[in-house]
């Protein structure tokens, strides 16, 4: 056999064992970076206000488990904090406390489509969508007295160190409850808007839970007994009083804009039915 008999054989055997059209799709997995802005409720902000919006932000990574379901592992940071300065009633306003904590989230979502979603196909291009999920946050609630900045939760402003009130940690859990909507914009590349409420296991968000310790459970002059009751002239601050709300645990929302990209793939999606197949190959 001569040399060109032999190019011509290896490009006849290749043409018969590949494909005459490469079809490139996208996997089912994809990443995404998230940005947006954050609010907290609880027991300085009973009337659900927007006084204190921050910035949030965070990383996932979302599987499709079917065109009408996905699931979704997210991490995101914000901070959260309220003053009782914006507070229209009178006695919280006089109790005058206030504070700021960052919020280093982790959680689980299912997402549930309305309508059926693929990435880069016309005929499936939106959805909205509801979501829950669960997780667990980092939180580490302070002041600032002075000019200095206090961490609240080792000062036991509740009385905590005297044995009086419960004592809490550094990690709750939560539970993300919202909706949004979801679009791509190109092939393999999706935006998600989403706004989720934050359930949580914890009064203590805000070091704010129950009734006042009192300041005869403090020492004299410590900041601890200044920051339990910081009321003008500390008037307030009386053993039992109330300072606080139990009958409910704190929140937090989070309002994002995502980004996400598909991974390419040559392998036909499992979702992919054969009417699919022949209107995208």
């Amino acid at each position: 056999m001569t040399g060109i008999k032999k190019i011509l054989f290896l490009i006849v055997t290749m043409a018969a064992v590949i494909p005459a059209r490469s079809q490139s799709y996208y996997t089912n997995t994809e990443i995404g970076i998230s940005l947006g802005a954050s609010q907290y409720f609880g027991d300085l902000n009973e009337s659900y206000g927007f006084k204190t919006i921050a910035p949030a932000g965070g990383i996932y990574v979302r599987k499709r488990m079917s065109p009408y379901i996905a699931l979704k592992l997210v991490a995101n940071y914000t901070k959260v904090s309220y003053d009782d300065k914006y507070n229209t009633d009178a006695y919280e306003k006089e109790r005058n406390l206030n504070f700021a904590s960052p919020v280093v989230e982790l959680a689980a979502q299912a997402e549930f489509n309305f309508f059926k979603f693929v990435t880069g196909d016309p005929l499936y291009r939106f959805t909205p969508f509801l979501t829950g999920g669960i997780g667990a946050f980092y939180y580490n609630p302070y002041t600032t007295y002075n000019g200095t900045k206090y961490y609240l939760r080792p000062l036991g402003t509740e009385g905590q160190n005297a044995g009086m009130g419960s004592k809490y940690g550094s990690i709750s859990a939560c539970f993300p409850i919202g909706a949004g909507i979801k679009f791509w914009v190109k092939s393999g590349v999706n935006i998600t808007i989403e706004v989720a409420d934050r359930l949580t296991l914890t009064d203590y968000l805000d070091d704010v839970s129950g009734v006042y310790a009192g300041i005869n459970n403090f020492s004299p002059g410590s900041v601890a007994a200044a920051l339990q009751d910081k009321s003008p002239g500390q008037t307030l601050g009386t053993q039992g009083k109330q300072r606080g709300n139990t009958s409910s645990y704190d929140q937090y929302m989070m309002a994002l804009i995502s980004m996400s990209w598909n991974f390419t793939t040559y392998k036909c999606p499992a979702f992919m039915t054969i009417d699919d197949y022949n209107r995208v190959r």
